[in-house]
């Protein structure tokens, strides 16, 4: 009987204990390392691996990142009713396609209108406060107003690129301070996933030949240069 009681307690420890992440430390020279756990002492950073504890100097840290932890989407990301005209509208109103800002709203927020990030971005098309005031936003949670600001945002930075699509989401996704910094797409496993879905779901509905929500007259058709890896 005690034999029973205690392997049930034991189990109940067992499936109430917290999964263990691994993070992603990035260091300046580009390289990123998977570490279980870390610890700042003083100017160092002492990094648990898999191989054991390794200790290196905190100012060649850039980031810390955690694993990727975006949600499934659907098999099918697909505008719903209430934004379809909200989005045609927003293509229309700044020239950027329907389908990309669709891809865009379905992997930041799975059309989640009261979506709330960690890193405080918010509704639809994530937006930070500070990127949602600079663009007039009277309120970020509101369907209309967070398509029409996140697709006038999405166009500045596909003009600010030379409408290389990569680019432009890795600037949505890291800042355009990260993109310029490392010249290319930052090194960080949440932009290089965010940058690869997004082009994955953009890159399959243009592929239909009856896609429902065409391109406005003359939209941005965003590209990607060769030179670019993910």
């Amino acid at each position: 009987m005690r034999l029973k009681r205690a392997a049930l307690l034991l189990s109940l420890v067992v499936l109430a204990a917290p999964t263990l992440r691994a993070e992603y430390v990035v260091l300046r020279s580009g390289q990123r390392l998977r570490v279980t756990g870390y610890q700042l002492l003083g100017d160092k950073y002492r990094l648990q691996m898999a191989g054991g504890v390794v200790e290196i100097a905190a100012e060649d840290v850039v980031a810390i990142e955690p694993e990727d932890s975006f949600t499934s989407l659907p098999a099918k990301a697909i505008v719903k009713p209430p934004y379809r005209e909200l989005v045609q509208a927003a293509a229309a109103r700044y020239n950027v396609d329907a389908d990309l800002i669709t891809s865009v709203i379905a992997v930041e927020s799975n059309f989640d209108p009261k979506a709330l990030s960690r890193k405080n971005a918010r509704g639809l098309m994530q937006l930070l406060p500070e990127t949602a005031a600079r663009l007039g936003v009277q309120d970020i949670y509101d369907p209309q107003e967070n398509i029409d600001a996140g697709t006038r945002y999405l166009r500045e930075l596909l003009e600010k690129y030379n409408n290389d699509l990569t680019l432009a989401l890795a600037a949505y996704n890291a800042g355009t301070d990260r993109v310029e910094q490392y010249g290319r797409v930052p090194p960080f496993t949440e932009t290089l996933s965010y940058v690869r879905r997004v082009k994955r779901s953009y890159d399959k509905s243009k592929s239909k030949a009856s896609a429902k929500t065409p391109a406005p007259p003359g939209a941005i058709a965003a590209t990607s240069r060769p030179r670019q890896s993910q």
